[in-house]
């Protein structure tokens, strides 16, 4: 899908070598404009704040986690406090359920593993710049099958609503939706809007985090 313009990306990493293999990927893409890099939190943090402050911000961040002095997590928080704040794609070597909601809580726009294809890579920053979410299948499919306890204030859900969640918490788009459930596009961000209002929650990201919390994957309570 060609963007309206390029998208700003700014890479975080403290390996060089991944640096490096990023930037020359990503220089390869017609959409893509690398503007900058940082091999840790402290070096990207005030570059960073100096680009917003600027008038030319980074649309996307893709942050390593673990890194010397400031990790990543670190990172990702205290950009949410920029103006104009970037999105943030986490792209790391690790996807454990328990990192992965720890990033979810964040905000973050997406989550990557190291070990995905390049092309992943390219989905996910050009879905943060959309506005979107993007995670990771094999991350997608761990949030899917992750158990927990359902929780006695969880509002019953039909099961129509309950496949709707279970599509967004594996990283499914409103276009995904519409195509597994033979609905419409429209139909499926209404669902999807209704089932945020339902829940109170403000994004798709909360919803896939609540869908793990709350089991939905596994038999949550339906109303008919």
């Amino acid at each position: 899908m060609q963007l309206p313009r390029r998208v700003r990306v700014y890479l975080v990493d403290d390996h060089e070598i991944v640096r490096r293999g990023l930037r020359g990927f990503l220089e390869t893409a017609a959409d893509i404009e690398v503007v900058g890099e940082a091999d840790d939190g402290r070096r990207a943090i005030p570059d960073l704040e100096h680009a917003a402050l600027s008038g030319c911000p980074a649309d996307v961040v893709l942050l390593d986690l673990v890194m010397q002095s400031i990790g990543g997590f670190d990172v990702a928080h205290h950009l949410r406090q920029l103006a104009p704040a970037p999105k943030v794609v986490i792209l790391s070597a690790y996807g454990d359920v328990d990192r992965v909601r720890r990033a979810l809580r964040l905000d973050v726009a997406g989550y990557v593993m190291k070990s995905s294809r390049p092309d992943h890579i390219l989905e996910a920053i050009q879905a943060a710049y959309r506005g979107a979410t993007y995670i990771d299948p094999t991350i997608a499919g761990k949030l899917a099958r992750a158990t927990a306890d359902q929780g006695p204030d969880a509002p019953p859900l039909t099961r129509r609503e309950r496949e709707v969640i279970e599509l967004v918490a594996q990283g499914k788009s409103n276009i995904d939706i519409a195509s597994a459930l033979f609905i419409s596009e429209r139909t499926a961000r209404t669902h999807v809007s209704h089932i945020l209002s339902k829940l109170r929650l403000d994004s798709r990201v909360q919803l896939a985090l609540w869908a793990v919390d709350h089991g939905v994957t596994r038999g949550t309570r339906t109303a008919e």
